[in-house]
């Protein structure tokens, strides 16, 4: 696995919703070889473990890195408060991403809440035909649908509360919309039990699916193993380090009922 280690500088920071927040680094290193679906290990002052952030996009041209990250504890509080000129100490890119096939296949990107920004570098490679379903609590924390736009892809939003698009979970929708479209590959990631379902839809319909698993991790280098999560093959079930094998893996390797 290549990764190194970098200071980004912070060159723009929005909170585009409440404790929600998009960064744009300039990390040249990571930039370079980073690809859709990996993630940054970032240090926050006074903690000895990193926060580990998907990328949400990367330009190797610019020498920029985009995470997008929600306040979850003491460590991302720390970095909401960095501000525009400030460094970030990254360890990237990490972890195993996406597999993406030809750019003319039909897919379908699931996401749910925080677990959406990962997947714009997916819609971006598939532009037109792409369709990205992303479900929120509500309107005012639903992310990232003008950037979906932007790449071409085909947006439908649920929000749990109605407040904004269809009432309901991204699976209600997800179902509905492989009833009635050709699909080639679905691409998820967010709440366990979301994919859970994306996964069994996937296998009803024998849609190839990946998804990327959400663990808490330690190193983020495979050091440590906190971060497994239950796999299995033909040789039986295994605890799989999810910042080394992982993030994506095929929806068919997770023990999905362990």
């Amino acid at each position: 696995m290549r990764y190194t280690q970098e200071l980004g500088k912070i060159l723009n920071k929005t909170e585009i919703a409440k404790g929600t927040f998009d960064v744009t680094l300039h990390s040249p290193e990571i930039a370079n070889i980073a690809v859709a679906g990996q993630f940054v290990n970032i240090l926050c002052d006074g903690f000895t473990l990193r926060r580990p952030i998907s990328l949400c996009g990367f330009d190797s041209k610019k020498g920029i890195l985009r995470i997008v990250f929600e306040i979850r504890g003491k460590g991302t509080e720390w970095l909401s408060r960095l501000q525009v000129g400030d460094n970030m100490d990254i360890i990237g890119p990490l972890g195993h991403g996406f597999s993406l096939i030809d750019s003319s296949k039909k897919a379908v990107i699931v996401g749910g809440g925080v677990g959406t920004p990962p997947l714009l570098p997916v819609a971006q490679f598939y532009r037109e035909n792409a369709t990205v379903i992303t479900g929120f609590r509500n309107a005012s924390a639903a992310i990232l649908q003008g950037d979906f736009e932007k790449a071409g892809a085909k947006t439908i939003l649920c929000t749990d509360d109605g407040s904004a698009g269809i009432h309901g979970f991204t699976t209600q929708a997800l179902e509905q919309y492989l009833n009635e479209n050709e699909c080639d590959i679905i691409y998820t990631c967010g709440p366990k039990v979301m994919m859970r379902s994306v996964a069994r839809l996937a296998e009803n319909h024998g849609i190839t699916c990946q998804v990327s698993m959400e663990e808490r991790m330690g190193c983020g280098v495979g050091a440590c193993l906190c971060c497994v999560c239950p796999t299995k093959d033909g040789k039986g079930k295994h605890l799989t380090r999810v910042c080394v094998n992982g993030p994506v893996f095929s929806s068919t390797e997770v023990d999905w009922d362990a």
